[in-house]
């Protein structure tokens, strides 16, 4: 069985794959190609964003009793890079290819951060509080809908 170590930490490796795609395309101009890669890697990163705040980040605050902890501080920068999201978006669709690069580098940044933390922290500590109930909560993050905007 995949602890949600493993798992989480997979999700992340496959998002960062899109991202690199798209951030590759926009680089060359290719807009299409950079816009196809662009809408994968968001639905990639708001379904593992669902995967947390649906059912990870609940089923540890529960644990813990930690509401206002590294779950809180997860949740913000989930909302801060979804407002960079928006703004690559803005950027394709103006087909800014220097304003689409500089946002892509300040993502970049901000979910290398964000993955480290919650790889080193937040998932070690969710594999521990959250044993008994591990197969459960993945269980329930596999068969969570795709999301498809």
């Amino acid at each position: 069985m995949n602890t949600l170590h493993q798992y989480l930490s997979t999700g992340h490796r496959e998002c960062d794959a899109l991202f690199v795609a798209a951030e590759a395309a926009a680089d060359r101009a290719e807009w299409e190609e950079a816009r196809a890669f662009l809408a994968r890697f968001r639905r990639c990163t708001e379904h593992h964003f669902n995967e947390e705040e649906q059912i990870l980040f609940p089923a540890f605050e529960a644990a813990t009793g930690q509401t206002s902890g590294p779950t809180a501080v997860m949740r913000m920068e989930h909302r801060q890079m979804r407002q960079s999201l928006d703004a690559l978006a803005e950027a394709l669709d103006q087909q800014d290819q220097e304003r689409y690069l500089g946002t892509s580098e300040t993502l970049l940044l901000l979910m290398q951060q964000h993955n480290l933390k919650e790889e080193n922290m937040l998932y070690r500590m969710a594999d521990q509080v959250l044993a008994p109930q591990a197969e459960n909560l993945l269980a329930r993050m596999q068969v969570l809908p795709e999301v498809t905007a």
